[in-house]
């Protein structure tokens, strides 16, 4: 089917879309096949790129601009809550509206905001830009596994969860191989260009080779408006209490328990509404069995692991003195291995084998996580390339065929069960990796204050090997300060900051250690699951007969 053809075309039924909202898929040429990919690949990079940017930058951001890092940190925190409510309002919205119109006004929105911070520089403008993104990256990434659907044969459809998917988790690794230093020009104008370019790109791309049509029917109910009104605030204020509970620290910043306590209120509500509708978005009932919510619970405790790797190796490294800049072949490895991921998953894909690619992608986080917590304090990023790179692996390896799971078990009830599946699994990823981040920081500073105790507690004056560190430390400073007094001090100083960075590696060798215990908890109970899946199987066989 050519673009001039398109309007005069006749679909055949099995052309239908596979879900509400998603467009007819006829045989295309091989040349708009390519065109197709190309355009879910620029789409993949610009739902999460502009948001990855910030993410990795947050200190150096916090710097030029004045404000607290606790302020700049909102940023990801409302893109990511934005992203996991925004399906609510996006599934619908496509059924109703059709794809195409709603990310057309979605990217304009983005656009927009990113026109405005750059005119109005500010955290104000900033945020607009964060909430428009995240609620833009929930919709492109649903249409750039629609434009892979359009590539792939009907048998290998399937597989466009998992491609689509992959390419969104390149966006971190992509993020740290840009320079610093460019994208601070100018108080960070280039960082806005780019966050102002992306939106456009992905504008351009879907209006130069649109998708085939859809089948659009009213959709939207009056108290669907009342569940994303009591849901959206309470996941922002969620995900707010996760990025700000670990900087401000949980028990010291009241609102914290305020805010809690509100998105608890909220999120009930938003359920005691769908639970008593006759046509719920949310099939709460279906939600709660004991086969989807051990898919939630993988699902949100692997991507709590995966924050070892933007938050445990980029936090040890850092530690050293390391900066992005100095990142970027170690990414470049994170990259090309979680390309391999995505390739494997899909080779190796089918109904039989998504628990064994769960497992093995749980098995590769431990292994690279078990490998990080052998770390010292002269660790560099040449030591974690193989470690890192089986995380991103892993990464890709998993997320592709955990949402395919949930399709899965979502054909078996029925296409309005599509909005549940989706939802579940957003919020899994989106807030799992606010929560992993959060989780794995408070360990690490509860760690770190540990160490600091203990070795605090075996540095005695009178202890020969202590007592020469200082006199190191002074005489290393004698050509700079003659006063031997604040020679002596300055020695001081210099041996607490050499305990203080072997606390922090020893924290986070903790941290690895544990991201390693539960990516193998995980590990095991898959392996658990399969072993009694196959046992099932022939006792299920010689019942029959």
């Amino acid at each position: 089917m050519s673009a001039l053809d398109e309007a005069e075309y006749v679909f055949a039924p099995e052309e239908s879309p596979p879900v509400p909202g998603a467009p007819f898929l006829p045989s295309h040429v091989a040349w708009r096949r390519l065109a197709y990919f190309a355009v879910a690949l620029v789409i993949a990079l610009v739902a999460m790129l502009g948001n990855a940017l910030v993410s990795v930058n947050l200190v150096p951001l916090a710097g030029a601009s004045g404000d607290d890092i606790a302020l700049i940190s909102f940023l990801p925190a409302l893109f990511l809550s934005m992203g996991a409510c925004g399906n609510l309002l996006l599934i619908k919205g496509r059924q109703q509206f059709g794809i195409p119109l709603i990310m057309n006004w979605l990217l304009l929105a983005d656009a927009l905001a990113a026109l405005l911070q750059i005119v109005f520089p500010g955290f104000a403008t900033a945020a607009s830009v964060s909430a428009t993104s995240g609620l833009a990256a929930a919709g492109l990434t649903t249409l750039g596994i629609y434009y892979l659907m359009q590539v792939l044969p009907a048998k290998a459809r399937p597989a466009a969860l998992v491609i689509g998917l992959g390419f969104v988790q390149l966006a971190i690794p992509l993020a740290r191989l840009f320079p610093v230093e460019w994208l601070a020009q100018d108080h960070w104008r280039n960082l806005c260009l780019v966050e102002f370019a992306l939106p456009l790109a992905a504008l351009a791309a879907i209006t130069i080779f649109p998708l085939p049509p859809t089948q659009i029917s009213p959709a939207f109910e009056p108290l669907d408006a009342a569940t994303i009104a009591l849901a959206a605030p309470g996941i922002v204020l969620v995900c707010a209490t996760l990025i700000e509970g670990r900087i401000l620290w949980w028990t010291d910043t009241p609102w914290i328990g305020w805010a809690l306590a509100a998105a608890a209120l909220l999120l009930l509500g938003a359920f005691l509404i769908e639970s008593r509708r006759q046509r719920p978005m949310l099939r709460l009932e279906w939600l709660s069995t004991g086969d989807i919510l051990r898919l939630a619970a993988v699902a949100f405790l692997m991507r709590v692991a995966l924050a070892e790797q933007t938050f445990g190796s980029v936090g040890l490294l850092s530690a050293g003195g390391l900066n992005n800049d100095q990142l970027r072949l170690l990414f470049s490895f994170v990259a090309l291995a979680m390309a391999a991921g995505a390739v494997v998953a899909v080779v190796t894909m089918g109904v039989e084998t998504l628990r064994y690619q769960v497992m093995a992608a749980a098995a590769a986080i431990a292994l690279g996580a078990w490998l990080d917590s052998q770390s010292n304090d002269l660790t560099r990023p040449e030591q974690l390339y193989l470690s890192q790179a089986l995380i991103g692996f892993g990464t890709t390896l998993f997320v592709g065929p955990a949402l395919a799971y949930g399709m899965m078990r979502m054909k078996e009830r029925g296409a309005d069960h599509f909005i549940s599946i989706v939802v579940m699994y957003s919020a899994t990823q989106y807030i799992g990796a606010l929560a992993g981040a959060s989780l794995l920081g408070s360990l690490q500073t509860i760690s770190m204050r540990a160490h600091l105790d203990a070795l605090s507690e075996n540095l005695v004056g009178a202890d020969p090997q202590v007592a020469a560190r200082l006199q190191g430390g002074a005489y290393a400073l004698s050509s700079q300060i003659i006063d031997p007094a604040q020679r002596g001090a300055q020695g001081a100083g210099l041996l607490a900051k050499a305990m203080g960075r072997e606390a922090a590696v020893l924290s986070f060798n903790d941290v690895f250690q544990f991201v390693a215990m539960l990516a193998s908890v995980v590990a095991l109970y898959m392996l658990v699951r399969i072993v009694l899946s196959q046992l099932r199987g022939p006792m299920r066989a010689g019942a029959q007969t």
